[in-house]
């Protein structure tokens, strides 16, 4: 299949599949006498896999070590339950930063009029650097 065709069935452009090739997520290509990529269905099993760990949120270093893992018929399940557990660490920790950050935004919009005037709490606090450390 062309890059065209396999971006039609993943559902994501060509650009992103040439830049998860560039990044080392996608093995390299095979390629005709013209220089055009040729994708297997490996190929395409690959993108899907890929696919649904960023649904999850992991990230492109995650991904490697999650393909790796993968495509390693003598992995050991612990070595992807380890990634697994500590990939919710990040997101409850991501978790608690976005809870803190509408409780901030909450607080400064409680205190905004929203009328036709120009003084502004949320502005205010935001210059002042209120919620900053929320990052």
């Amino acid at each position: 299949m062309n890059i065209g065709q396999v971006a039609k069935q993943v559902g994501f452009s060509a650009k992103m599949i040439r830049h998860y090739e560039s990044i080392g997520l996608l093995p390299e290509i095979g390629r005709t006498d013209a220089g055009y990529r040729i994708y297997t269905a490996q190929h395409i099993q690959t993108l899907l896999f890929i696919t649904h760990a960023k649904s999850l949120r992991f990230s492109s270093e995650q991904i490697k070590g999650l393909l790796a893992l993968w495509q390693n018929k003598d992995r050991q399940s612990a070595q992807v339950k380890t990634l697994a557990l500590a990939h919710i660490e990040q997101l409850n920790q991501q978790i608690i930063q976005l809870k803190n950050m509408v409780s901030v935004l909450e607080q400064v919009t409680s205190c905004c009029q929203g009328n036709e005037q120009a003084p502004c709490p949320i502005l205010d606090n935001l210059e002042q650097g209120l919620g900053a450390d929320h990052k």
